[in-house]
C-alpha cells in the first residue's frame, strides 16, 4: 500500500511508532552500510575521544530533531507527493541516526538526555511549517539542510585528520543533507525570510551547546 492511501489515524499510529523508534529503539535502515565501518580505528587520547564523542552526540541529537521535523511536516503536508518526499528523506536520515549512535558507542559516549525535549520542540516546528503551506515547508527543509551542512563542516574540522572512521560518517551525512536540500528546492521550496533563518540558527546553537554537555 502506498503511504498516500493511509488514513489520518493510520498516519498518526505510524508517527507514534516512528517516535518511539527514534527516541528509544532503532529506526529501520536503508540498504546502506555505515561508511565508517571500512575505516580502521585510530588511537585517540582520552580528551580527543571525549570531545569527538560529544560532537557525535550533537549530530545524533540533530538527527533526532530531523526525524521530528520531517514527521511533523509529513503529518501536516497538503500534497501527497510532498508528503512522500518528506517521508523518503526521513527514511534516509534514519541511517544517520544509526551511524551516529554506533560511533558514540565505539567512543564510549552516550546519547543526550535531552532528546525527548528536542524531539517535541522539533515536531512542533515541523508541524507549524507544514501548516504554513507545502512551499514554505519545503523551504524550511532547504534552509535546515543548509544549516546542517555548515554545522557538519565545523565538526569535520575538529576531528583529527587520521580519524577516518568519524570523518567518513560526517562526510556522507553532509552529502545526503545537500541532496535533500536540492530535492526540496526543486520540488518548489520557497526562500524563507531572513528573521526565520536567524531564529533557526539561534535554536540550533542552543541545541548544540546544551547537547554537548547533557
Amino acid at each position: 500500500m502506498n503511504t498516500r492511501d493511509y488514513s489520518p489515524i493510520d498516519r498518526a499510529l505510524i508517527g507514534m511508532d516512528q517516535t518511539l523508534r527514534t527516541l528509544f529503539g532503532r529506526p529501520p535502515l536503508t540498504e546502506r552500510v555505515n561508511p565508517g565501518k571500512a575505516q580502521p580505528e585510530v588511537d585517540l587520547t582520552d580528551q580527543e575521544r571525549r570531545h569527538i564523542g560529544r560532537l557525535m552526540r550533537i549530530n545524533h541529537t540533530g538527527e533526532v530533531c530531523a526525524q521530528a521535523l520531517y514527521q511533523g511536516q509529513a503529518l501536516t503536508a497538503r500534497d501527497a507527493a510532498v508528503r512522500e518526499r518528506l517521508e523518503r528523506s526521513a527514511h534516509e536520515e534514519n541511517d544517520h541516526l544509526a551511524w551516529c549512535e554506533e560511533r558514540i558507542k565505539e567512543l564510549d559516549g552516550r546519547k543526550s538526555l535531552l532528546n525527548p525535549l528536542w524531539y517535541a520542540g522539533s515536531f512542533a516546528m515541523g508541524s507549524a511549517a507544514g501548516l504554513a503551506g507545502d512551499q514554505w515547508s519545503l523551504g524550511f527543509v532547504v534552509e535546515t539542510e543548509r544549516q546542517v551542512e555548515d554545522h557538519l563542516d565545523e565538526h569535520i574540522t575538529q576531528v583529527p585528520a587520521d580519524d577516518h572512521r568519524t570523518r567518513a560518517i560526517l562526510e556522507q551525512m553532509k552529502l545526503d543533507e545537500a541532496h535533500h536540500a536540492q530535492v526540496a528546492q526543486i520540488a518548489g521550496g520557497a526562500e524563507l525570510p531572513e528573521p526565520v533563518k536567524l531564529a533557526m540558527r539561534a535554536v540550533s546553537k542552543l541545541m548544540t551547546h546544551g547537547t554537548y554537555w547533557v
